[in-house]
């Protein structure tokens, strides 16, 4: 069995889980989200957990339980930091350049900021609050010279030893 897909997924207090035939459907404080089950895997809900089987012992069927199981935990769980400037409906970024960088907000994701150089990303889908935060560091990646860039909460960048004049 698989050690992720056989672990339980918790369910918080503001978020419902249901299984309509082979979808999943989430709703929560953030908004709510629909995954197709592949043909190998089942959920069943409990109270406060959801567990994920699987039919068979192939590869695809082991494949489908890891993943099912990680797609639904990050379907409950909410959350990532990221560091950057906001304003209105978009992301606005000085990084330096002759321009600054405006990235539009994509929908059912919660923009908040906090002393005009830190913002948290917020949303349903862990999926998406990712791909914007990855988005955003795309811009200005941080170096290992100068340590210079857009980086995530927490993030340490090792940093290297310039040239040295012999």
């Amino acid at each position: 069995m698989s050690r992720i897909g056989r672990m339980p997924v918790p369910i918080p207090a503001t978020v419902k889980v249901e299984v309509r035939d082979r979808t999943v459907h989430v709703e929560g404080p953030k908004g709510q989200l629909d995954f197709q089950l592949p043909r190998q895997t089942q959920v069943t809900i409990e109270t406060d957990v959801a567990h994920v089987k699987r039919s068979g012992d192939d590869g695809r069927a082991r494949a489908a339980h890891g993943l099912t199981r990680a797609v639904l935990y990050n379907m409950v769980q909410v959350g990532v930091g990221f560091k950057a400037s906001v304003q209105g409906g978009k992301v606005n970024m000085s990084l330096g350049y002759s321009h600054p960088i405006a990235y539009p907000i994509p929908d059912q994701i919660k923009v908040t900021v906090d002393d005009n150089t830190k913002i948290t990303i917020e949303g349903p889908s862990k999926e998406v609050v990712g791909r914007v935060a990855s988005e955003l560091r795309a811009y200005y990646p941080p170096e290992p010279y100068k340590g210079k860039g857009v980086r995530y909460a927490g993030e340490h960048i090792i940093r290297k030893e310039g040239k040295t004049v012999q």
